[in-house]
Order: C-alpha cells, then structure tokens, then sequence
C-alpha cells in the first residue's frame, strides 16, 4: 500500500526515476481503488460519477510514475505518446514498461536499485 501512497505523494513530479515495482504496485492498487469505486458507483445508482472523479485524481500521478518509469529505462517521457498509435503503442509502451531499468545513473537520476531513495 505504501507504494500507492508514495506514488500519490509525488503527485506533479515528472523527474527522476521509478523501479519497476514501485510502477507495478501502484498500477495493482490502482486497479483496486478503481474497482472499489466502480462497485461504489453501481451500488449508490451514481454510475460513472465516482468512477470519473476516481480518475481524475489520480490522472497525474499516473502520468508521473509512468514517466519516471520510462526514466528508468533511458526513455524520455514524451514515448508516453506513443501509446496514442493504435495497437503497436500501447504493445510498445507495454514492453518498455516491464522491461528493467539502466542499471547505472543515466541523464535522468541515478540508479533506484542502488540504494538512493529517490525523492
């Protein structure tokens, strides 16, 4: 959970670099959060209300770990467009996402798996 909330702390922070599990954990409860507030919509008869407020929210730290995960792997965060070309972008994107990170500093921060706490 402390990655979710970790993520949520940085919430305009677009430099630096994220690890593959602070991406993944945040995506997995965000997809929890999600989930709970969709179910929250159809019960309360609000449906898409919350959902959308939901997402809302959590549309810019969304983009930021995204971004600072695509740091970690040396790209600029501008790829995040790529996802807008249809089926080979999002694949792409996918790819770059799982894929592990510069193991040394790059133009974007030093390595997160060295030890430094990013801030």
């Amino acid at each position: 959970m402390h990655w979710y909330l970790d993520v949520l702390k940085k919430y305009t922070v677009f430099s630096g670099r994220a690890r593959r599990q602070e991406y993944w954990m945040y995506a997995l409860f965000n997809a929890i959060a999600a989930i709970i507030a969709l179910v929250l919509d159809l019960v309360l008869g609000a449906f898409p209300i919350i959902i959308a407020i939901y997402y809302l929210a959590v549309l810019l730290p969304s983009l930021g770990v995204l971004v600072r995960r695509l740091h970690d792997t040396g790209r600029s965060g501008w790829w995040v467009l790529f996802a807008a070309i249809p089926l080979a972008g999002p694949i792409t994107l996918l790819v770059f996402l799982v894929s592990e990170g510069e193991r040394s500093d790059n133009a974007y921060g030093p390595d997160p798996k060295s030890g430094y706490a990013a801030a």
